[in-house]
């Protein structure tokens, strides 16, 4: 199967650096959905079988543009949304950020830490791979997945047999930023291609406004 994980358009709360992890979470600006628009043009030339969407409205709204053109139904699955913030959410500031992040990429030595309130590393990758085995149960070809930046890159880094969690920490996804792996949940999973700026280009990049997931973590890995 081929797995397209494109991370949402902009939102407000990541214009503002928030850590908006919870349901419904904040709509996409006006650049969000050019960037929607942008990723239905890219993949214009590429056939899709299936497209999925968390349930954060930013993931759906992104969605919109491809299914439009596609005629496609929309499969929305809580396995996708974003890593809890826990008690940091809507928490902007250095410090939760920091705690944040840090503790997404420090799951690579220890996948039991949480923030509090949050998720551990297992929940995490479990809940994702329910709904990859779903979509490959089903036996597409290719399904796109409209996620978030932080549970792509950890997800991709423990599960992608070429993606390691320093090279997850150290490249950020921007809005619209996406990964494309190839296999099964039998086989194993080999990234493709890891875009961290959006699709569409330049026209529609605004790195400086696309939120804490698009942080690089180095002090999460060590050196």
């Amino acid at each position: 199967m081929r797995l397209i994980l494109i991370r949402h358009g902009q939102t407000s709360s990541n214009v503002g650096g928030l850590l908006d992890t919870g349901e419904p979470g904040a709509h996409l600006t006006e650049l969000g959905r050019e960037q929607a628009a942008a990723v239905a043009r890219t993949l214009a030339d590429e056939r899709i079988d299936a497209v999925y969407a968390s349930t954060l409205v930013r993931t759906q709204q992104t969605a919109e543009p491809l299914l439009a053109e596609r005629g496609l139904e929309l499969r929305v699955r809580d396995g996708i949304r974003e890593i809890s913030a826990g008690d940091l959410e809507m928490r902007g500031d250095d410090e939760a950020v920091r705690a944040y992040v840090g503790t997404i990429f420090g799951w690579a030595q220890d996948p039991d830490r949480r923030l509090p309130g949050g998720e551990s590393g297992h929940e995490v990758w479990q809940r994702y791979d329910d709904v990859v085995a779903e979509a490959h149960a089903e036996g597409v070809g290719t399904v796109v997945m409209f996620s978030h930046g932080a549970v792509i890159r950890s997800w991709t880094a423990v599960r992608a047999e070429n993606v390691t969690a320093e090279h997850a920490a150290y490249n950020p996804l921007s809005n619209t930023g996406v990964v494309v792996l190839e296999g099964s949940p039998r086989e194993g999973w080999w990234a493709h291609l890891w875009e961290g700026e959006p699709l569409g280009g330049e026209r529609v990049e605004d790195t400086a406004h696309d939120g804490p997931a698009a942080e690089p973590a180095p002090h999460a890995v060590g050196r």
